[in-house]
């Protein structure tokens, strides 16, 4: 049985509006690909973040920064081309938006014309004011991300929860606050206290989509890849699998690998 309280042929960034102020909680999951956006979609999932976590669990990499600009156009591309509900969030990647608002500006742009996309996401509060101002004047919605950035990991040096103390959980209020002031339709808040991420959303009027944040907060986020268990090192407090998927496939393939030694695969029923 649903418990949408409304039912949205395209989910727009005026529909998750509309969740927060009637008590509808958002549900976003990430996708890099086809296959995958189609799957998350089809299911009814609101929002689709095409995160530069496609460092990590596609590619590899110890973080999100090797991720490049064309990189995560190529990745938003595919996934625009399997998505007909959700609406689809591409992360900005380090180093495309921080040092200049006009170059901010130039790699949003780039993602709007060439992926499709419907909206970025940028990390940070205040010291990236300018380029959210800039890219939200030439139309182009933008979502914020405060608390843990991963982008930031080296300034940070650990993955720990962030604003347990005082004064940044203040500044945290305070960029939440201003990126809601300077047009951001809705803001990520990542690995903070639950208390905190409470206190944010409700005291803002955009959603505010938690991971690692707790349950009073407007909506969640996890990584797809985590939450369907295709990624089994990477086991966070906040993680919930759904799916036992990297076992699963392991016995499926090691199943063909057998099948094909022991040529019991194809069977006269799989031949021409």
């Amino acid at each position: 049985m649903s418990v949408a309280k409304k039912q949205y042929k395209r989910v727009t960034t005026k529909s998750l509006v509309e969740m927060k102020s009637q008590g509808e909680k958002i549900a976003m999951l990430t996708a890099y690909d086809y296959t995958m956006a189609k799957i998350v979609d089809g299911a009814g999932i609101d929002v689709i973040l095409v995160g530069d976590s496609a460092s990590n669990v596609m590619a590899g990499h110890e973080t999100t920064l090797p991720i490049t600009l064309d990189q995560m156009i190529y990745h938003a591309a595919s996934v625009i081309r399997a998505v007909h509900r959700a609406l689809v969030v591409v992360d900005l990647p380090f180093g495309s938006y921080q040092s200049d608002p006009k170059e901010a500006l130039r790699s949003a742009i780039r993602i709007m014309k060439e992926s499709g996309g419907h909206a970025v996401k940028l990390e940070g509060g205040k010291e990236i004011k300018d380029s959210v101002k800039r890219i939200l004047h030439a139309g182009i919605p933008v979502m914020g991300h405060l608390g843990l950035t991963p982008q930031s990991i080296y300034k940070f040096g650990t993955y720990t929860v962030r604003a347990k103390e005082e004064a940044e959980a203040a500044k945290l209020k305070a960029d939440a606050l201003m990126l809601e002031k300077a047009g951001c339709f809705a803001l990520v808040l990542e690995k903070v206290p639950a208390k905190l991420a409470q206190e944010v959303a409700e005291s803002l009027t955009i959603p505010v989509i938690g991971i690692g944040a707790g349950n009073g907060v407007d909506g969640q986020v996890l990584v797809t890849h985590d939450m369907i268990g295709m990624t089994h090192e990477f086991n966070p407090r906040f993680l919930r699998r759904y799916l036992d998927l990297y076992t699963e496939m392991t016995s499926a393939f090691e199943k063909y690998r057998d099948d094909v030694k022991s040529r019991d695969f194809p069977s006269d029923e799989e031949q021409y």
